[in-house]
């Protein structure tokens, strides 16, 4: 016989039939309906998600907390408790994780062309499916029965840049016993640059209401020196050339000003990339009593961008032939970029996924299965970057060091570095020699489990048939980080830190019972189920967890379902948080007065916990056979405690300013012989990353930033739907809203900190996110308008956020007639109105919140589809 394969999300048992958690489902058609390019942009615009950590735009714009984005991948952020807290799946089986911690699933790995559907679980899952499970589920649903041939070709832009161009081909066939499928999917994106958005542009956010975040590294140059009573750079002249473009004689300074100058300055906010994906599927059936199915995914995105601009603080002195001082003094410090010089450093990376499973399933008698299978899955990044400052070759060109026969490089010879000038006073000899820094870092994780699973039917109920699912999985986890760079030295330094590994075994088992249905319907309840499941998990780093869910389905009458739900879910503690390897670095952070320079100490936590999480859902679904109306709406009740994370780097712009953070704070006193010695042993360390940048009596205070289970987290909310349909002008008119509204995101950072509510903060998500659309068909053309609005916040000063509102078009043509059959031409555009993000004064100087908005603008695309 043959068995249909149906995938149900949020159950082990096969089969249709609703679940107790809620479960949001986009359909292929919803996918071109929308104008959405990718899974990745369907899944960043559910009302639910929350884009600020884990994708390409936040990585870029410095504003992603994880900071571990190595391969620009994209992440699933289900109610803003993290990438690393949504599980990703692809037909229920685990990604491999991406990112230099390998803790996320990267869904842009993941070929469009080849998804049949796309189920998101809002709902705490640890109970079905593991770890990981906390703020959801996203299970994506490729292709399997399909039989001919399909073309797509999508292309798109926007003003400024973004250009791009999506094709896919898809072909499947179809038998009495079996089927395969094969679906290959291209995609080239162009760069949309912070040149091309005036809030983006100059680092001077004064015209939009924000704050001029140039620094003080221009060119020209300035004179700086280390201000102690604020703990940082002060600009003292400012390098105003001649004519020529160097400054020659002391009249060549202004005292008491500054140049400035923007980093960021051509840096991407989306980057450019070619992506190849490819799935390859095959189910056959061997008599009446078994079945082998397999698949094979794989993808492959090689990305560049230009990034930050070199930049230095770097002391001349009267060894360079081009030092010249405004007060007669034999040296100075002087803070340069090369924007003008060298231009922006360039990054560019590989990322490699695949994923693959075997299986065989056996149909015994009495409706029972029983199925093997066996997954593996692999993500391989690699992220480099060119035409980096050379420490040691800055040294020797400035004069400051002899010159190196171990180089090819004379400065005698060649030319001295000079940095009095207007950024063509170098030659390109000096100029690659200096920049001829490099790093490359390579991070790779790889996921390997053997399941076995067992369902049928243990006995009749008076209500219907008791089903269980019962079985065992044995999941291996591997990680491993290396690197190479050339940024001092003679020759390049290599990395590696040890290789991470952990084995889970895992026993699970969930029961449906039917306790009142149609035989014993009593008034007020057609139907009643009960749904319970429990999972145990040992892990041979943490030890062991146990998480149950219980669930309740209930028919009060005909068209109305109620559901409630209850359970434990857990995320253990990434192999890179228990192991990472201690490293020191330092940077400025913001005190009552001034800046402090700030040497933090992080590193991994061999004695961490798990996170835990209470998850409590309630809804309905009313959905009148007779009526053209139906609604629905879910509560969820989230208590995430033990939550990792790293306090102080987290929130390191408040670090000094925020009391309950004082705890990872160590202040300096450098009268204390104790404090200086604190010091010394940080820098002196080979765990520090900056060595000789900065004198020790810079550092003000020393923080610690390892990683800890310290967090606990309350979030209380509703989601909502509502549609309509309705004949209107000899077509079908369909109105529909969904929206999520956030009513608590209450944090205690520490055991001892005050409980905060967070929701309508920067970094967190607002209390409103939504979407109401009508579309409108009629026999070949569609209609579709749609609003989409994210509601107002604000930053950490208090400062308000505006909301976002945009309005979405798109018009699609199915032909009829045979020269038309199987074509589909679809036009969107989104953001008709040309909407920019509400701005935000951030202090990269990028004027918009990445987490709750995107720079594209008005963006026109174009989708042709042929079925063969």
């Amino acid at each position: 016989m043959v068995v249909d394969d149906v995938v149900v999300t949020g159950t082990l048992l096969r089969g249709p039939g609703d679940t107790p958690s809620p479960v949001t489902v986009i359909r292929r058609d919803d996918l071109d309906r929308t104008g959405r390019a990718t899974i990745a942009d369907a899944l960043a615009a559910l009302p639910q998600n929350y884009a600020g950590s884990g994708t390409p735009t936040t990585a870029l714009v410095g504003s992603d907390p994880m900071q571990s984005n190595s391969g620009l991948a994209t992440g699933v952020n289900l109610r803003g408790l993290g990438p690393d807290s949504t599980l990703v799946l692809v037909n229920g089986r685990r990604m491999a994780g991406a990112g230099g911690r390998g803790d996320f699933a990267d869904v842009s790995a993941v070929p469009t062309a080849a998804v049949e559907r796309v189920d998101v679980l809002l709902d705490g899952a640890s109970a079905l499916y593991g770890a990981d499970a906390v703020g959801g589920v996203v299970n994506i649903i490729l292709r399997r029965e399909f039989d001919g041939q399909e073309s797509r070709l999508r292309i798109g832009a926007s003003k400024g840049g973004g250009e791009s161009v999506i094709a896919a081909h898809t072909i499947g066939r179809t038998w009495s016993t079996g089927q395969a499928l094969l679906s290959y999917e291209f995609e080239r994106q162009n760069p949309l640059s912070t040149m091309d958005r005036a809030y983006t542009a100059t680092g001077d956010l004064r015209p939009f209401g924000g704050t001029d975040h140039r620094t003080y590294y221009g060119v020209p140059g300035n004179i700086v020196r280390f201000d102690n009573a604020t703990s940082a750079y002060v600009a003292t002249h400012a390098i105003r050339p001649g004519a020529d473009g160097v400054a020659r004689s002391p009249a060549d300074f202004v005292a008491g000003e500054q140049n400035y100058d923007n980093t960021r300055v051509g840096a991407a906010l989306i980057p450019e990339f070619d992506r190849h994906a490819a799935y390859l599927y095959a189910r056959q059936q061997i008599g009446s009593h078994l079945e082998f199915t397999g698949d094979l995914r794989l993808s492959q995105r090689e990305f560049e961008t230009e990034s930050l601009t070199p930049t230095t603080i770097a002391t001349v002195t009267t060894a360079n032939p081009h030092f010249v001082s405004p007060m007669g003094a034999t040296s100075h410090s002087i803070a340069y970029s090369f924007g003008e010089d060298i231009g922006a450093s360039r990054r560019s990376g590989q990322a490699r996924s695949l994923g693959a499973s075997l299986g065989a399933r056996i149909f015994l008698p009495s409706d029972w299965e029983v199925e093997a299978f066996l997954t593996y899955g692999t993500e391989r990044t690699v992220d480099e970057g060119r035409g980096l400052l050379q420490s040691t070759y800055l040294q020797e060109a400035l004069g400051n060091t002899a010159d190196n026969p171990a180089t090819t490089f004379s400065a005698a010879r060649d030319g001295y570095l000079n940095l009095f000038g207007a950024g063509t006073a170098n030659s390109r000899a000096v100029l690659d020699y200096i920049s001829s820094g490099w790093r490359r870092y390579t991070d790779e994780s790889e996921v390997a489990s053997a399941n076995l699973i067992a369902q049928g039917t243990a006995f009749k109920l008076p209500a219907g048939d008791l089903k269980v699912a019962v079985g065992a999985q044995f999941r291996t986890e591997v990680l491993k980080n290396s690197g190479v760079t050339f940024t001092s030295g003679l020759t390049p330094l290599s990395t590696r830190s040890p290789d991470k590994n952990r084995e889970v075994a895992a026993a699970f088992i969930e029961v449906r019972a039917p306790l009142i249905g149609p035989e014993n319907a009593i008034p007020g309840v057609q139907k009643l189920e009960l749904s319970l499941a429990g999972r145990v998990e040992d892990y041979d780093d943490i030890g062991s967890t146990a998480n149950p869910k219980i669930g309740l389905m209930w028919t009060p009458v005909d068209d109305l379902k109620v559901r409630a739900n209850w359970g434990t879910s857990f995320r253990a503690p990434a192999m890179t948080e228990l192991a990472q390897r201690r490293y020191i670095s330092a940077t400025f952070v913001a005190d009552t007065v001034g800046q402090q320079v700030a040497l933090f100490e992080g590193g991994g936590n061999p004695d961490l916990n798990p996170e835990t999480a209470d998850t409590f859902t309630f809804g309905f679904d009313y959905r009148p056979k007779d009526s053209p109306f139906r609604i629905g709406a879910t509560w969820f009740d989230i208590v995430f405690s033990d939550q990792i994370g790293s306090p102080a780097r987290d929130n390191l712009p408040q670090v000094l300013l925020d009391p309950d953070l004082a705890p990872f704070v160590r202040r300096i006193d450098r009268n204390s012989a104790a404090d200086r010695a604190a010091v010394d042993a940080l820098i002196n360390s080979p765990d520090f990353l900056l060595p000789g940048v900065l004198p020790a009596d810079a550092f003000g205070v020393i923080v610690d930033a390892r990683w800890l289970n310290t967090a606990s987290v309350k979030i209380r909310g509703l989601d909502g739907y509502a549609a309509y349909d309705r004949a209107l002008a000899g077509g079908e008119l369909t109105l529909e809203a969904t929206a999520s509204y956030m009513i608590d995101y209450k944090r205690r950072i520490t055991a001892t900190a005050p409980t905060i509510d967070l929701v309508d903060t920067y970094g967190f998500p607002v209390d409103l996110r939504g979407t109401v659309f009508g579309r409108w068909a009629r026999d070949d053309l569609s209609l579709r308008v749609a609003v989409n609005h994210v509601g107002d916040y604000r930053d950490l000063q208090n400062t308000r956020i505006g909301s976002w509102t945009t309005t979405d078009m798109q018009v699609g043509w199915t032909p009829s007639g045979s020269w038309g059959e199987g074509l589909n031409l679809t036009a969107s555009v989104r953001n008709v109105f040309d909407a920019d993000p509400p701005f935000y004064d951030a202090i990269t100087g990028i004027g918009f919140d990445a987490g709750q908005a995107d720079p594209l603008g008005r963006t026109f695309a174009l989708q042709l589809t042929k079925r063969w």
